[in-house]
């Protein structure tokens, strides 16, 4: 079991033929991601070599779709084009967009959001500005290192990129279900709550990983349904208790106004909800740790 994403997830990757999409489609065939197709309407019809894996480009994601079966689509698309190609990968009715990139407009992010909306969420978006996911030893979805852990029984969901690599390095030797990357942007798809719901329900996962950071009240939000819904043990971490007031921190969502979005009043919610948070990641990494070892 995994959440999202397993080893019979066919993944499509649009922007594949740039340097960035070329280098990770590389990364990911190596940890067995089932790469189908690439997206590039200039280069349809052609294909790229990765080391004797020939991977076709198609024009648009509803052909490759049709081509291959895909139901995963992986964005390295630049800024100023991932709204239409989200949009495209929403109007193609792919189950799984995964939005990699960096630096999109907010307005075009709350614009495909509502789009995906509108038309019945039948796309989930995984992102932007995000690492991805992946269910380790079975397919990898984004940028996530693939030899830092092994398959096991943790779910992580973490709004950081680098932080998840982290958490999951330092829990290598007990291993992941699943580990999602939804990204620090204000707008965002899949949300903590999203990732909750799943984990709850996978019967492979034991224990759950939540990483936050300071700004908005999105972990505010997931402490509430944790308390309403979630049954099986969580921990969590918030980056940024050091942060001073009023000052943006790295990601564009990471913002303190007042005592509103502070790593501490987030800390303190979770705890409400019965969620063990540490003060660094490897505090985290020892209270999982523990729970585990009951």
């Amino acid at each position: 079991m995994a959440i999202f994403l397993n080893k019979d997830s066919k993944v499509i990757v649009q922007g594949m033929t740039g340097a960035t999409g070329m280098k990770h489609t590389k990364l990911m065939l190596g940890d067995g991601t089932n790469i189908v197709g690439g997206v590039n309407p200039r280069k349809a019809g052609t294909s790229v070599d990765f080391d004797g894996t020939e991977v076709p480009v198609f024009g648009t994601v509803k052909e490759a779709m049709e081509k291959t079966g895909a139901n995963v689509s992986v964005l390295f698309v630049p800024p100023a084009f991932s709204k239409a190609a989200v949009v495209e990968a929403i109007d193609a009715e792919i189950p799984l967009a995964v939005v990699i990139t960096e630096g999109i407009a907010v307005h075009d992010s709350a614009a495909f959001w509502a789009y995906a909306k509108s038309k019945g969420n039948k796309t989930r978006i995984i992102g932007p500005n995000c690492p991805g996911l992946i269910t380790p030893g079975q397919s990898n979805a984004g940028i996530i290192p693939g030899d830092i852990t092994k398959p096991g029984r943790i779910g992580l969901v973490s709004k950081s990129g680098t932080l998840t690599y982290q958490m999951m390095y330092e829990l290598r030797d007990i291993g992941f279900s699943s580990a999602v990357g939804i990204g620090g942007d204000p707008v965002i798809g899949t949300t903590h709550i999203d990732a909750l719901e799943a984990f709850e329900a996978d019967p492979d996962t034991d224990l759950i990983v939540m990483i936050g950071e300071i700004g908005g009240d999105a972990e505010e939000r997931a402490a509430d349904y944790i308390k309403a819904h979630v049954t099986k043990p969580v921990v969590g971490y918030v980056a940024g208790f050091t942060a001073p007031e009023g000052k943006t921190m790295g990601h564009a969502g990471a913002i303190v106004s007042g005592s509103s979005g502070t790593a501490q009043a987030k800390k303190e919610a979770l705890e409400a909800a019965g969620v063990k948070v540490g003060k660094t990641p490897t505090e985290t990494a020892k209270l999982a740790r523990a729970i585990l070892a009951g």
